[in-house]
């Protein structure tokens, strides 16, 4: 294995394959219209379970239309959350870096009201708004509870949603019952099931916007507890039973779920714009305890399989092969170099650590290796994980493990005792990794 770049290496050379993808006439696959930019959308739920749909092998829950999405773009196999839980996986998202960089390392909490997204990141709205993008949000931010960490600090010209971790789907209020729900920078009401006003609001937005470039990102609470079964508005919930779920409500919550990204499906399709329009469905953790996890081990807010490894499809016809399966190992922050080379914008004082997946999904590119690296560092938890190849290292307080996540997902057989040359480097990459992150200290750590 070899020793992993620096970070300005890692952003140059994901700037490189950036580039490569949109600009090289070898990849028309992965090239936007010269008359019609690409239109983008990102589906993100959370907490649903790697088993928890049809096309990742569920059966007791009925996604018909992610199934559709599976037939109509590609779904890989490989993809992760670039952590186990919300917070760090949404900053990875919207800046194509290791959340590590700027401190948001686990979720945030409403008593830290001095941390959230800094707005010396540059997030992918603030870089498509500049490039005559509309931009909006619609749905859960967790990226910050102040206007300076919120939405429209960072390029999203409109806000619909919530900024804490979760409310309750019917009153809008958090598991403290202050009422949590935005117009922009305005507390606003409205009635409805929460994922439902997502919806709506997305579907409008692609209907107004059809005759212009947008990037609109989808961000479903759903189905974070409380756990609300649809059409039940008298299921109120406060903190005494919050966390109170069942699987055959959670089943009812994908469901509906499920239908609002047929409903966005649908209004791409008929703007017209559907060749035009990337979208891309994924999960920001691993599924908690009433969700399907299977085959994978362990879930929520976790290093191992289960916590990290999450559903990721991407659609764009006539540009990725409809009905493909990828095995490239990827993660939550190679979503925005790969949307800045299908919208054709290139921006050398963008540093990423992320990568441009077109090529590889597109088959212009065999797949490459990659080293992923993951960190948790809490009191209650001290957990470090990589995966290069097919290989997957897990240290887990003092317990050290390896496994070859390719042949064994469930991280059932560790082989480390076999291979003590693996191990012995994979401990020198995580080094180097950490060492790299301490170069340049963030302005605050949540941890």
């Amino acid at each position: 294995m070899n020793r992993p770049s620096s970070g300005l290496s890692a952003w140059r050379i994901s700037l490189v394959l950036t580039l490569s993808c949109a600009l090289d006439g070898s990849t028309a696959a992965a090239q936007p219209s010269s008359l019609r930019r690409a239109n983008v959308v990102v589906i993100m739920v959370d907490s649903m379970g790697y088993g928890d749909s049809e096309p990742y092998g569920g059966t007791d829950i009925r996604t018909p239309q992610l199934r559709r999405f599976a037939r109509e773009g590609v779904r890989l196999t490989d993809g992760y959350a670039n952590g186990p839980v919300c917070t760090p996986t949404r900053a990875a998202l919207l800046t194509g870096r290791y959340q590590q960089r700027f401190g948001l390392e686990w979720f945030l909490t409403k008593e830290r009201k001095d941390a959230g997204l800094p707005r010396s990141e540059v997030a992918i709205a603030s870089v498509l708004k500049d490039r005559g993008y509309r931009t909006a949000v619609f749905g859960k931010w967790h990226l910050g509870y102040t206007p300076e960490f919120g939405p429209n600090a960072h390029g999203f010209e409109e806000f619909f949603g919530h900024l804490d971790f979760s409310i309750d789907y019917y009153t809008h209020r958090n598991i403290d019952g202050a009422p949590d729900l935005w117009e922009n920078d305005k507390p606003v009401e409205r009635t409805g099931y929460m994922t439902d006003l997502i919806t709506e609001r997305s579907v409008a937005y692609i209907e107004r916007h059809k005759d212009e470039p947008y990037f609109l990102f989808v961000a479903y609470n759903a189905m974070v507890p409380p756990v609300q079964v649809p059409d039940r508005p008298d299921d109120v919930r406060t903190s005494s039973n919050w966390g109170q779920a069942g699987r055959v409500e959670y089943s009812r919550m994908v469901e509906r779920m499920d239908e609002g990204v047929g409903k966005i499906l649908d209004a791409v399709d008929r703007s017209g714009r559907g060749g035009d329009t990337l979208v891309i469905f994924t999960n920001d953790h691993g599924g908690q305890w009433y969700s399907r996890r299977t085959p994978l081990f362990h879930g929520f807010g976790t290093l191992w399989e289960g916590g990290i490894r999450v559903p990721l499809m991407l659609r764009w016809p006539g540009r990725l092969p409809a009905g493909s399966v990828s095995g490239q190992v990827a993660a939550t922050m190679d979503l925005m170099p790969t949307i800045l080379a299908a919208t054709g914008v290139a921006d050398a004082t963008v540093q990423m650590d992320g990568v441009n997946l077109l090529p590889m999904l597109s088959g212009t590119v065999a797949p490459i290796e990659r080293t992923l690296f993951w960190r948790v560092d809490r009191p209650t938890r001290n957990q470090r994980a990589a995966r290069k190849g097919a290989w997957k290292y897990v240290r887990d307080g003092t317990s050290q493990l390896l496994f070859d996540v390719a042949k064994d997902p469930a991280e059932r057989d560790d082989v480390g005792y076999q291979h003590p040359e693996v191990m012995a480097e994979f401990r020198t990459l995580i080094t180097a990794w950490e060492s790299d992150l301490a170069k340049t200290p963030p302005p605050f750590v949540v941890k």
